[in-house]
């Protein structure tokens, strides 16, 4: 039985966990696209929340990073690493924390981190290879694309065990996901993105990874999730929920015309980062 539309807006703005990031967010947002803002400004307001400048502070001194020396400040952090990057890493450990209480029932955390985070990877390594302007910004892409089904399990919890039953019958989990609840992962994650207020091309990357084609202003980078996502599900490394290996868009593969030996390429620098990537958020 079909269900009824669900009002995605909706549901996120009437879930007090979700509906908005924290203040610190949007301080540390307008500071980095503050042109006259200097490191050290940044670091004051990141340093402002203490939580928040001590989680940054393990992800910079992680092993993934492999630093010489120990970082010590949050404005030393900005120096070596870049504001865009502290900004997206802040985001990042940021979103990690909003949704902790999801039932492990439901859902192994650690093995969604590591599937989104799976995912970050390969999407950064495919935009490097495509030349795409701030690559970096496509690892965040991927490590947000699932999110939705993160706010799906926190608000409806009981319809989405109804997803997960008729799931074993068959079909994707996305097509299941808007037979029952009347709408999927991943336009419930691309509205969360656009209630955050975060950047368009973020929210379609995320907001059509399993139709990336039909993206209306950034099919590439939302092609680009899409086929490291499925990269991802392919090195079975974690899970967000589904038991195969979504199906391939086409036209995202053409439109990206990478060349086959650089899949290798990526499933081994996948496969050498990813424990260590996800261990810095959890």
């Amino acid at each position: 039985m079909k269900g009824s539309k669900l009002d995605i807006r909706k549901l996120i703005e009437q879930s007090p966990q979700i509906s908005s990031l924290p203040t610190i967010f949007y301080q540390i947002n307008e500071a980095v696209e503050d042109p006259e803002c200097s490191f050290v400004e940044i670091g004051e307001i990141i340093s402002g929340d203490p939580s928040l400048a001590a989680r940054l502070l393990r992800i910079v001194n992680s092993s993934f990073f492999g630093f010489p020396s120990k970082i010590e400040t949050i404005s030393h952090a900005v120096t070596i690493v870049g504001m865009a990057q502290l900004h997206d890493l802040a985001l990042a450990t940021t979103v990690v924390n909003q949704f902790k209480g999801i039932s492990k029932e439901l859902m192994s955390m650690e093995k969604f981190w590591l599937h989104s985070v799976a995912t970050g990877l390969a999407a950064r390594i495919i935009a490097v290879y495509r030349r795409e302007p701030n690559a970096d910004r496509f690892y965040l892409m991927g490590m947000l694309h699932d999110l939705g089904r993160l706010v799906l399990f926190l608000n409806i919890s009981d319809q989405m065990q109804k997803v997960m039953d008729a799931y074993e019958k068959g079909g994707t989990l996305h097509e299941v996901e808007n037979e029952i609840v009347g709408a999927d992962h991943a336009a419930v994650g691309g509205m969360l993105l656009e209630v955050w207020k975060l950047p368009e091309m973020l929210q379609e990357a995320v907001g059509y990874h399993h139709m990336p084609n039909q993206s209306p202003h950034y099919p590439s980078a939302a092609s680009i999730v899409h086929v490291a996502d499925i990269i991802a599900h392919g090195m079975e490394l974690g899970t967000c929920g589904e038991r195969f290996v979504p199906p391939l868009n086409a036209k995202a593969w053409e439109m990206l015309d990478l060349p086959i030996n650089l899949l290798s390429s990526i499933v081994e620098q996948v496969d050498r980062q990813a424990s260590e990537a996800v261990e810095m958020f959890l």
